[in-house]
């Protein structure tokens, strides 16, 4: 079945425009559950409550409000939003182009199939081929719902798509976290190493080979309770724990060279660990605290 687009823009860039349409190009799939209460089973209801006046509150009776300092308040309108929305015209302004292998994966968020629209085949087209030969990807601005997105256009498979991305800002350095050591390696350890990623080398990624075990996992045990059978859950298997690197190394290329469909120590240590069992995971504390009065004059309307 044929996809629906999900909105339409423009491509502009110098004199050129190309007019096109957005297609979703991912979606998550997972199980939802909802909240129910223990006593009877019912679907329990989300509600507002006001810790101060201790009553529940309508919807309708809530306003917006941006926390300055603590608990000090001023209220933002809907008039004050309109006031510094960017204006909406659903084109996509490139700004430059880049060198494909200068983008960072890590700033990639979101991403939307470009299909041509009503005439503008032909430009689309030279467009995307045009990028494929000089292998650069389109840095450029989206106007929509009020905001300046910044997206990514790439070739792919003969078209485009485009990649919603982060600003610099929203991206937290790596620098953050502690550097790693400096470490010096024996040879050996480094041949092994090298030999251990020859091992498990493919000619490509291949994500149709890979599917969310545990989503099926669970899809499995909602059945069977839904039919009434007991759900019992495998003894964990123990895993030995290896301290000495060039050890692991070692038994690692072994257990590939016996075994090559046998999962990688990594993803053995991950399903072992899903199938514990609840009484061995830690369980976690949870504290109730009574509600804080706070003071009356806390709220301060702009303007």
């Amino acid at each position: 079945m044929a996809a629906r687009s999900t909105g339409t823009g423009t491509i502009s860039f110098g004199l050129v425009s190309i007019p096109v349409k957005m297609y979703t190009a991912t979606s998550s799939h997972g199980v939802g559950f909802h909240m129910l209460h223990k006593k009877c089973g019912t679907r329990v209801k989300q509600q507002l409550f006001c810790p101060y006046d201790r009553e529940v509150v309508e919807r309708s009776d809530t306003m917006r409000g941006f926390e300055y300092a603590r608990e000090q308040y001023i209220e933002v309108t809907d008039q004050d939003l309109d006031a510094v929305r960017a204006e909406r015209t659903d084109r996509i302004d490139i700004v430059e182009f880049v060198p494909a292998e200068t983008v960072d994966l890590l700033y990639i968020d979101k991403t939307n199939y470009l299909g041509p629209d009503k005439g503008g085949a032909r430009a689309y087209k030279l467009l995307a081929d045009a990028m494929e030969r000089t292998k650069t990807f389109a840095v450029g601005r989206y106007g929509v719902r009020g905001k300046d997105q910044l997206v990514l256009l790439r070739p792919y498979k003969g078209g485009l798509l485009m990649h919603q991305v982060y600003y610099a800002d929203e991206v937290r350095p790596f620098e953050e976290i502690a550097p790693p050591a400096k470490v010096d390696f024996r040879p050996q350890e480094e041949d092994l190493a090298d030999r251990l990623i020859s091992e498990l080398s493919t000619d490509a990624f291949h994500p149709e080979n890979y599917h969310d075990e545990y989503q099926e996992r669970l899809t499995e045990l909602i059945e069977k309770k839904a039919a009434g059978q007991e759900i019992s859950l495998p003894p964990a298997e123990p895993q030995a724990q290896i301290i000495d690197l060039f050890e692991a190394l070692k038994q690692s290329l072994s257990a590939k060279q016996k075994a090559p469909a046998a999962a990688a120590p990594q993803e053995a240590e991950e399903a072992a660990a899903e199938e514990a069992p609840a009484e061995e995971r830690a369980r976690p504390s949870v504290k109730k605290a009574a509600p804080r009065r706070a003071p009356r004059e806390r709220v301060r309307k702009a303007g």
